[in-house]
């Protein structure tokens, strides 16, 4: 089932990626022409005295000035395999200068032994907030009452024109215990980063940083419990581009 909704997810983007040199020179000459963007945020290996997953951070959007379809994924890949991957399919909707509200589908998978998949519901609103500072909330709603919150906040600090510090929090917050997924109600997880990068294009930057991941709660109690690290400092290297 897992592998049937990722290549449905796939399909439907290289369809849509297909279509966009078409759709574009039609409509190049209306006023509110059909745009599209790729934006792999992180692609970074994470070293640290444990494991050194790859992790990933990207997102994609088709659409107009004023309603979008998003595409989300994040995940991790670990031991020749990926262990985590999440997806979501929003639409998006602007409802005031810098700000849109989207709402749509989410898909955990998780290959580890056990552990199960997980369905959402997703709303939330993604956009900038005074002085620039990217922010991305949502509220997920999953099956027999199971609700979570997160919260990204990140910022552009230009050393040059070239060189850019970015520092970058994230919380998730869980409505409820879920012992089969090893998720503790409350605040779950926190992380930390802050990375350097040098924009050798403005689509294209390498860079290096570190990041701090800690769990709290339940989930820390239940990390403990697995003998599993709850709280762990890690170097990152990476690249991000976007087209």
């Amino acid at each position: 089932m897992k592998f049937r909704f990722i290549t449905l997810l796939a399909l439907l983007v290289l369809s849509a990626a297909a279509l966009i040199p078409v759709s574009v020179r039609a409509e190049e000459m209306e006023d509110d022409p059909l745009l599209y963007m790729v934006d792999v945020e992180k692609l970074e290996m994470r070293v640290s005295e444990g494991d050194n997953p790859i992790e990933w951070d990207a997102e994609a959007w088709i659409g107009k000035d004023l309603n979008k379809l998003w595409f989300k994924t994040e995940g991790e890949y670990l031991d020749e395999k990926i262990d985590s991957a999440e997806f979501q399919a929003l639409y998006s909707r602007a409802v005031a200068p810098y700000w849109d509200f989207q709402a749509g589908v989410r898909r955990d998978i998780r290959q580890e032994p056990g552990m199960p998949d997980r369905n959402w519901l997703a709303l939330g609103f993604e956009g900038e907030a005074p002085y620039d500072i990217g922010i991305d909330t949502a509220l997920f709603l999953g099956e027999y009452g199971r609700s979570s919150l997160r919260f990204k906040a990140d910022y552009d600090i230009l050393l040059t024109q070239r060189l850019i510090l970015m520092p970058e929090f994230e919380a998730n917050l869980f409505g409820k215990n879920d012992p089969a997924t090893r998720t503790g109600s409350g605040l779950s997880e926190t992380e930390l980063g802050l990375r350097l990068r040098y924009e050798i294009l403005r689509e294209f930057a390498p860079y290096i940083g570190v990041n701090w991941d800690r769990l709290w709660g339940k989930t820390e109690d239940y990390a403990r419990e697995d003998g599993e690290s709850y709280d762990q400092v890690q170097f990152v290297m990476g690249v991000r581009f976007r087209f």
